[in-house]
């Protein structure tokens, strides 16, 4: 499934509403797919890419002790890091993506376990996938799965 960038984008400027990211697998991609779209800069107010546990713990906040019991590919460890990037970009919705893109298995996951996160106003949470593929093909469908999750938010409110 291709992503919904161009709709992201649009619902979000419509909805006068401010977007960030928080990613570890995709390093940057959910970001830089966003930005591609023209009108992007109106609505995106950042990303932080946050590859190790202590850039998640510092700059995220996300909790450290967290990191220790369960490691960095966990649902809570992805609803922590979008709620983080939602404070520390001022964000009012924030989307972060963390899994295992391979070769290698990762904490204790396979390959192609990613947890999706979001944050918006102040309801969170994640979501479980399990991506098929090499690992370019496992980083291209998590920054999809990311923002299909910014336009499943964005339409939500946009219907309310």
């Amino acid at each position: 499934m291709r992503h919904q960038a161009p709709a992201v984008i649009s619902m979000a400027g419509e909805q006068k509403l401010q977007l960030a990211t928080a990613e570890s697998l995709t390093a940057g991609l959910i970001a830089a797919t966003l930005a591609e779209v023209p009108g992007a800069s109106a609505v995106l107010r950042g990303g932080i890419v946050s590859y190790s546990s202590d850039v998640k713990a510092s700059v995220l906040g996300v909790d450290e002790n967290l990191l220790a019991e369960k490691g960095s590919v966990d649902p809570e460890v992805a609803r922590q890091m979008a709620v983080g990037a939602q404070r520390a970009c001022g964000a009012d919705l924030a989307v972060s993506a963390t899994g295992v893109a391979g070769p290698e298995s990762h904490d204790g996951k396979s390959v192609g376990t990613v947890f999706i996160g979001w944050a918006s106003g102040s309801e969170s949470g994640a979501r479980e996938h399990h991506f098929v593929g090499d690992r370019a093909q496992i980083r291209e469908q998590s920054t999809n799965a990311a923002i299909n999750q910014l336009a499943a938010i964005l339409g939500k409110a946009s219907s309310q």
